[in-house]
């Protein structure tokens, strides 16, 4: 199978290898990761813009799990669909991803069982063709876990999300031999005139209540890993852009034992317009990195 190729290198995230690991470098400076983490890390939500704007808060959750973890064998990455809704998550299941990096392979050992074990995913690498919430993932991957395979799943709102949580937590645990951890890529309130959604009015108010509100309460229910909650509440309020991505990746966590989630950060692209270029807007977007 053709390996898949990077879409958004030079877009969401630096089209060379050399700037792609000084970004990360920064990345990772700029977003410590302190207080205290548990002593495993088996999942975590990161968000998925560009690294501009999401960067830190990315590079915050796979440092933390790094600190706690030391290593990982292989992530499995449910990622946002933007395009592709269907009845079934798409999971890449064979060869391998390039980004600027370099390659990465495909852990297809749990892809197969990820297959055949869960009725809510098939295989499907086409529709990960034009994506882009996994792929942002993956240099950070490369960067801080040499070694590391992947399993990248697409995961569409749909009902099937939090029962294909809980089979990939079953086909982690009888993988006892690898140590796995299962990463959700979502935004938050997409807020504002362009995205169609600004119920409390244009500017500065409106902004505030998509973080202080619409935004808290989705991480409160991530926090209390309320898989199904934040499935159909994330939708009809609009609070997530990946709330299947981030159902499946609570239920695993909570099927691998976890009992409540930790808030690394939570910020919106307007705060980080205004820290980097002294600049604002009418719009906002929500990011949030949280680890199980």
């Amino acid at each position: 199978m053709a390996a898949r190729k990077p879409i958004v290198a030079g877009q969401f995230y630096p089209g060379t290898e050399k700037q792609c690991r000084s970004e990360i470098a920064d990345c990772i400076t700029e977003g410590p990761v302190t207080g205290k983490l548990p002593e495993k890390i088996v999942a975590g939500l990161v968000p998925h813009a560009g690294w501009t704007f999401s960067g830190d808060l990315a590079g915050m959750v796979f440092k933390a799990i790094e600190k706690a973890n030391k290593n990982v064998d292989t992530f499995v990455i449910f990622g946002a669909t933007h395009s592709h809704f269907g009845s079934e998550a798409a999971v890449y299941d064979k060869g391998s991803w390039f980004t600027p990096l370099g390659e990465i392979k495909i852990d297809e050992e749990l892809a197969a069982a990820i297959t055949e074990k869960s009725k809510g995913a098939q295989a499907n690498c086409e529709v990960h063709k034009y994506e882009h919430s996994i792929e942002v993932q993956v240099p950070f991957i490369q960067y801080i876990f040499k070694k590391a395979k992947i399993v990248p799943i697409m995961t569409s709102p749909a009902e099937y999300a939090v029962k294909l949580g809980i089979d990939v937590a079953e086909c982690i645990k009888s993988a006892s031999d690898k140590k796995i951890v299962c990463i959700g890529s979502t935004d938050l309130t997409h807020y504002g005139p362009r995205y169609g959604f600004n119920p409390q009015g244009n500017g500065e108010a409106g902004i505030k209540w998509a973080k202080d509100v619409n935004d808290r309460a989705f991480i409160d229910l991530a926090i209390e890993m309320r898989a199904e909650r934040v499935l159909n509440e994330s939708m009809q309020s609009q609070s997530a852009c990946g709330p299947g991505a981030a159902a499946a990746t609570i239920a695993a966590a909570k099927a691998l034992g976890k009992t409540k989630g930790l808030l690394l950060a939570h910020t919106h692209s307007n705060e980080v317009m205004e820290r980097k270029f002294n600049q604002t807007s009418k719009e906002s977007v929500g990011y949030a990195a949280i680890v199980y």
